[in-house]
């Protein structure tokens, strides 16, 4: 049997204090537990839904299949970025990720450059994404004692299908009122500045070590390319968005040497490939194919908005 054929991937559900006890209309999922606030698409806890790798977590089946998923340029580490969806109810802490240097300075493989896609945002909503010019550590520092951190932070008006890029060192929070696909170095690694009055771990001293005054972070203008739209192409990823009619859409999955994943935003795709069977992904669901698969084809029974994410070497 052929193992290196495209797979779907199960969604893995995270509880988080700041998510919603049901995520309708984009999973009907529910709980009387604790809130939902992050469905992990890629990472460890996933596992495949199809294919000759069902019911093995996506880091099995990453060790099993090694630069065949990977291409050779990322060898046979880990996979290399986490793509998650958050349902803010309420607001994040206000945090900062380190870089690769700050983070194998505390022992962390990586640092966590990330980036935001809204695919749903109410009139109104609004992240922020740095600190004000001319603002120093010692006023942050007062502004954590005294709850008024928000007002040193650049806010920036978000609305449905902005892409915004959030570099390691940008001071950054999210609240409510958005839906983000989110894509990042496969790192959890966050520290937080201030968190709301919530009795959770501050790491106050590591985010200032970690922060920068001044980023890259914010809007990314988005580009028309050969039927697709660029939505950023930076360091560690490269998303694009495919808005795709009925019938063949095989330019989907174009050779590249490198994992690919598509995670669909309305509708749905089929996907073939050979030595596989064909399978579905709809709405909110996400397929890995692999940089060594082979004769990959995608069908979309109706129009539908797909979005393609790669890695990027480093």
């Amino acid at each position: 049997m052929n193992e290196l054929v495209p797979f779907r991937l199960e969604p893995y559900f995270r509880t988080r204090i700041w998510g919603f006890n049901d995520l309708s209309p984009w999973y009907d999922f529910q709980t009387d537990g604790e809130p939902i606030g992050e469905v992990w698409l890629t990472g460890e806890m996933c596992k495949a839904a199809t294919g000759p790798h069902t019911g093995l977590s996506l880091t099995e089946i990453t060790a099993k299949l090694g630069r065949g998923l990977l291409g050779e340029s990322f060898g046979t580490g880990e996979f290399p970025l986490l793509i998650k969806l958050l349902f803010p109810k309420e607001k994040l802490s206000v945090q900062v990720h380190p870089d690769d240097a700050l983070a194998q300075k505390y022992g962390e493989p990586r640092g966590k450059t990330e980036c935001w896609y809204a695919l749903d945002a109410k009139p109104g909503a609004a992240v922020a994404l740095g600190i004000k010019h001319g603002v120093t550590a010692d006023q942050i520092r007062a502004s954590i004692e005294n709850a008024t951190l928000e007002d040193l932070l650049q806010m920036v008006p978000v609305s449905k299908g902005d892409m915004l890029y959030v570099d390691a060192g940008t001071v950054h929070a999210m609240g409510p009122g958005v839906v983000i696909l989110e894509t990042q170095q496969t790192s959890d690694r966050t520290y937080r500045l201030y968190d709301y009055g919530r009795p959770r771990e501050l790491h106050i001293e590591k985010s200032i070590e970690a922060m920068r005054l001044e980023t890259h972070a914010g809007k990314i203008a988005p580009q028309s390319a050969n039927g697709s739209t660029i939505l950023i192409d930076e360091k560690y990823f490269r998303i694009e968005r495919w808005d795709v009619v009925a019938g063949d859409a095989s330019g989907l999955v174009t050779p590249t040497g490198k994992v690919q994943m598509l995670f669909v935003v309305d509708g749905e795709i089929e996907i073939a490939a050979a030595g596989a069977e064909t399978f579905t992904v709809g709405r909110c669901q996400l397929a890995v194919i692999p940089a060594d698969a082979a004769s990959v084809s995608v069908t979309a029974p109706a129009a539908a908005s797909v979005v393609r994410i790669r890695p990027n070497e480093v």
